[in-house]
């Protein structure tokens, strides 16, 4: 039998709730499961999807090329993080001059500071010009997906039991992120 390979769904995040994600596990201990970003709304995000405005960019490698960028939404900013281990990624993030509309699909990465802090990137898979139109199409599309993760939250789905234990209970505020989103496209 031939197994087929399939990517896992990119979840579209908020920047706010990326921010606020700092819980990560395996499904199993095989050293090839993948790891897991479980959010306050319950996404389980091995891959993300992101459109928001490119406001900056930095070269901070030292012996070769590593782009540390940030982009916006209505919400927040991501970070991402590109150098020798996604070339494609760096290229096109040298490439552009913000501010500039981009798509990212890319792997959620955490760092613990000294502090205990934990801080949310993103190391990009791909990274693409898109236009206004398209950022609008994403912040009603992510609205949407927070929205539907906050209805399974009250209805008991899968991972809610580890959202709960790890997570404040209320997600009233995701929810006025959504919305609070979504009202900006209109300003």
């Amino acid at each position: 039998m031939n197994a087929q390979f399939a990517r896992e769904v990119a979840h579209r995040l908020f920047a706010q709730e990326f921010r606020d994600s700092n819980f990560t596990f395996k499904d199993s201990n095989d050293q090839y499961s993948p790891q897991y970003l479980l959010t306050p709304t319950g996404a389980k995000c091995n891959r993300i999807f992101v459109v928001g405005t490119l406001v900056e960019k930095e070269n901070i490698g030292t012996d070769s090329e590593y782009w540390r960028a940030r982009v916006v939404d209505p919400t927040g900013a991501f970070f991402i993080y590109a150098g020798q281990y996604q070339p494609e990624a760096a290229h096109i993030l040298a490439g552009i001059e913000p501010p500039a509309f981009v798509a990212v699909v890319g792997k959620p990465s955490t760092y613990t500071a000294e502090d205990g802090t934990v801080r949310t990137s993103i190391r990009p898979e791909s990274v693409h010009l898109v236009d206004a139109q398209t950022r609008d199409r994403w912040v009603l599309d992510a609205a949407r997906c927070t929205m539907s993760r906050i209805r399974t939250m009250k209805a008991g789905g899968p991972d809610v039991e580890k959202v709960k234990e790890h997570y404040p209970r209320d997600v009233s505020k995701y929810r006025e992120t959504a919305l609070n989103a979504l009202r900006s496209l209109r300003a």
